[in-house]
């Protein structure tokens, strides 16, 4: 492995994958930008200005279709992580099932119709990728990526203000001063894939050290979730990251989650006839993201882990 690749965020050319690459991405870094991929640059581009387009809107008007204990779906400003307030606000949609349903703005102008063909095409996306990295477990991609049929995945788009007040990027995890857009934490779902659009701002823990992920033209990032961490048995660690504030520059991301459907059990995905020991038990997806959606809404307790899983 050269010294570029060991020190820097792998980049996965989707036509041409270097399976040898991607394992160590996964392994190594939990992270990779994805090149060469089918989203028209037109979607994205439309996606971007929906998305700055709603958040410049008045805050009684993004306030009128807010979500709610019982409903994800929605607009939010005051999102938790590791029950610290985030310095940002978000408008999540996602399918309807139990209690979500989605809700959608009056304005701007051809906002739901930005969204519905990005998530069409990035779902598709976050499936061949998923494929992907479940034959660098040398497992078939195709019972895997069908049991997301009915899925609970959603996409979010995510605002950050600028910050008067913002942590250093050298800060400690945990900052003794200043504020971070989003703070420390693993993704639960599968996969997400990001448009982090021109300003940087996500940073994923690597060799004990905060590396920023720096937007790339043409690419997308995708880091692997807390779902791939346990069917891997921790070979495909999910990366610790967060997002910086900013003081001078309001920034824009959009994510995809990857999610499996509400009734999914996962764990541990073991060769037949290996002698490792699984090291979770069986998860629940619904009992696990309803438990983590809680601490992220309100300050309700610790925010549930999949270490919280682990056997022994």
């Amino acid at each position: 492995m050269s010294a570029a690749v060991a020190t820097s965020i792998p980049v996965i050319h989707l036509e041409h994958p270097d399976r040898a690459l991607l394992t160590y991405a996964c392994q190594s870094w939990g992270v990779f930008q994805l090149a060469g991929h089918p989203i028209d640059t037109a979607v994205i581009t439309g996606l971007r200005e929906a998305s700055r387009a709603f958040f410049r809107q008045s805050s009684a008007e993004k306030q009128s279709i807010s979500r709610t204990a019982e409903n994800p779906w929605g607009y939010f400003d005051r999102e938790l992580t590791k029950n610290v307030q985030d310095w940002k606000e978000i408008f999540d949609v996602g399918p309807e099932y139990g209690s979500s349903r989605p809700q959608w703005p009056t304005s701007p102008p051809g906002f739901r119709d930005a969204l519905a063909r990005y998530t069409l095409a990035v779902h598709a996306l976050s499936l061949r990728v998923l494929g992907m990295i479940a034959e660098c477990l040398d497992m078939p991609a195709t019972p895997l990526v069908d049991a997301f049929g009915a899925h609970t995945s959603f996409l979010r788009l995510n605002h950050y203000p600028t910050c008067p007040d913002p942590a250093a990027a050298s800060s400690a995890t945990v900052p003794e001063r200043g504020r971070l857009g989003i703070g420390h934490h693993t993704d639960a779902g599968a996969v997400t894939i990001l448009d982090q659009a021109d300003i940087p701002g996500l940073q994923v823990w690597h060799d004990n050290q905060w590396v920023l992920v720096p937007p790339r033209p043409d690419t997308l990032t995708v880091n692997i979730g807390d779902v791939v961490q346990v069917w891997s048995n921790d070979r495909f660690p999910a990366p610790l990251h967060r997002v910086l504030a900013n003081r001078s520059h309001e920034r824009y991301s959009t994510a995809y989650f990857l999610n499996p459907p509400a009734d999914f059990d996962y764990a541990p995905l073991l060769p037949e006839g290996s002698r490792l020991v699984p090291r979770y038990k069986a998860i629940r997806w619904s009992e696990f993201r309803e438990r983590r959606a809680a601490g992220d809404f309100a300050n309700e307790g610790r925010e549930i882990q999949i270490s919280d899983y682990l056997i022994g």
